[in-house]
């Protein structure tokens, strides 16, 4: 193969550096509205942001080790290392939701009315739009590249902020009916909620660690340059296997050609194919089996999936 033809992985660390930007802005804003409120569901609230802070540094380091290129003893690439960062971050969103719950379990035990809410309120607010609008930069640009690292911490910041805004809902009826007790239950559904989303993160990140196949359309587009390039009785293939490694994909199939075409002809066949399927998706890397259409062998390993 040309070793020109696979593009080198992208550096995406500096999306995780705006999330880290985010983050330390967010925490200087709701630890500033808890300060001024008392209020443990604010206090949950910023919980939360550091563990966004956390998840961001790490999702930096992980994403500098996942370009590394391959080596000896990584000979597929380091691209996998994103995975470690979603379960990462799916372990500290667990240790936030339990203090965020012991918390208001306690205020739930001894009720504190919350002060200055209205200020803290809107404090509250000017760091859910910070996280907002990082999040949909992060999920677009997570999506695209195909980076675990960057969608789940979109993820995670999206959960902050559908928390944030379940939190201001919730402290704001403590101002409006004075019940100190409504902000511990906010803060504690808050928490449960918190519990889950770390939960299908992690999840999701043990998936990948099992080679689980890229998503429908990833599929399809590699389905469709074979099916262009089928010719019946000439031209097949079979045994098309895909998984998903962080922002790679790799492919591996069988190619069945005319047992009397020479090596040179199956071999630039193959090599054509191969160059088609990476420029359908080139995140793609693939490898290729040659074998004889006519025989019988040939289709001794076809499994059905």
């Amino acid at each position: 193969m040309s070793s020109s033809r696979y593009a080198p992985p992208k550096d995406l660390s500096g999306y995780a550096w705006l999330s880290v930007g985010a983050a330390l802005a967010t925490i200087a804003l709701k630890a500033l509205a808890w300060w001024l409120t008392g209020s443990v569901g604010l206090l949950s609230d910023a919980a939360e942001s550091l563990v966004n802070l956390v998840a961001a540094l790490v999702a930096v380091i992980v994403l500098k080790i996942a370009i590394r290129p391959a080596d000896a003893d990584h000979q597929f690439g380091h691209s996998k290392a994103e995975y470690f960062s979603s379960v990462c971050e799916g372990v500290m969103i667990f240790v936030a939701a339990a203090f965020i719950i012991f918390s208001a379990v306690e205020r739930i035990i001894t009720p504190v009315m919350p002060e200055r809410l209205s200020l803290g309120l809107m404090i509250s607010v000017g760091a859910s739009l910070v996280n907002g609008v990082v999040a949909w930069v992060l999920l677009r640009k997570g999506r695209a590249e195909h980076s675990a690292t960057l969608v789940a911490d979109a993820k995670h910041l999206l959960t902050d902020v559908i928390t944030s805004a379940a939190v201001l809902a919730g402290v704001g009826l403590v101002a409006v009916f004075h019940s100190p007790v409504l902000d511990a239950v906010v803060a504690l559904g808050a928490g449960l909620n918190i519990m889950w989303t770390g939960f299908q993160l992690i999840r999701e990140s043990v998936a990948g660690l099992m080679d689980v196949a890229p998503d429908r359309e990833a599929l399809e587009r590699i389905n469709t340059v074979l099916a262009q390039r089928r010719r019946e009785g000439v031209v097949d293939f079979h045994a098309v296997r895909v998984r998903e490694a962080g922002s790679r994909r790799f492919a591996h199939l069988h190619v069945l050609v005319p047992g009397a075409w020479t090596v040179k002809q199956g071999h630039d066949y193959t090599e054509a194919l191969i160059d088609e399927l990476v420029a359908a998706d080139p995140s793609l890397r693939v490898s290729a089996h040659l074998e004889p259409i006519e025989d019988p062998l040939s289709y001794a390993d076809v499994e059905d999936f």
